[in-house]
């Protein structure tokens, strides 16, 4: 394992920053809460809200940059933009929400548009841990068309664009990717080896974040995937944990 680049516990940022990565009902709040329990500080998340039981864990003042970033490029969580710019402003922002936990050990924040807008954060924190999960894009465009009333055609184009990213940024700097495809014993062995492999280790293994009850679809019984589609999910497949 590479020695990780750590800040001084002094300093206006968090000792170690690690940011959750995966598209919109991917199983992204399955793994930030998992993370949660193993010792990874979140902040004030959201611990509850209609769609997910257990809250979906994400740190409403990151999800307000990320959405004022993709307005000021001319795009939103649903419409990414071709290319993403942060202002002056936006950087300020991200020092100041980074400096409210200065010096935490393992702060982290997960919020699916951060895929969108993940170069900002690498200028901001150089040294950026991440790690990731994909879903099987049925599944993803069923919870979608429930959720959002996206229509299959608009959800397998938002996973193909969101997964594009998270594989484009794996190339770059190898990371865990989990799969929330597998099944409830497998990955929760998965995401414990890459948890440990972060220095994060569960402190009560009998509380687990997530059970099966709250995964309410799977990508059984879809429709055959675009070409693009299908070959970004065996890829994913083929390099993830």
């Amino acid at each position: 394992m590479p020695e990780r680049a750590v800040h001084d516990l002094n300093s206006e940022l968090p000792a170690r920053l690690i940011a959750v990565l995966g598209m919109h009902r991917s199983g992204t709040s399955y793994l930030a809460g998992s993370l949660q329990e193993a010792g990874l500080i979140l902040g004030d998340c959201h611990t509850w809200n209609k769609h997910n039981e257990k809250g979906n864990r994400e740190n409403q003042k990151f999800v307000d940059l990320h959405d004022a970033i993709l307005e000021a490029n001319a795009g939103a969580w649903d419409t990414p933009p071709a290319k993403v710019v942060w202002s002056n402003e936006h950087i300020a922002r991200g020092k100041a929400l980074l400096a409210e936990h200065a010096g935490a050990p393992n702060f982290g924040f997960k919020d699916p548009r951060t895929l969108l807008v993940l170069d900002g954060w690498k200028q901001i924190y150089p040294s950026i841990e991440l790690i990731g999960i994909y879903r099987h894009p049925n599944a993803v465009a069923k919870s979608l068309e429930k959720r959002s009333s996206k229509s299959r055609e608009e959800s397998l184009k938002l996973w193909y664009a969101y997964n594009k990213a998270l594989f484009d940024e794996y190339k770059i700097n190898k990371f865990s990717i989990l799969n929330f495809d597998n099944d409830e014993d497998v990955l929760d062995e998965k995401m414990l080896g890459a948890a440990a492999e972060m220095g994060l280790e569960n402190k009560n293994e009998e509380e687990k974040f997530y059970t099966a009850d709250l995964r309410h679809n799977d990508g059984a019984g879809g429709s055959a995937l675009p070409w693009k589609v299908s070959r970004l999910y065996k890829k994913l497949k083929k390099f993830g944990r």
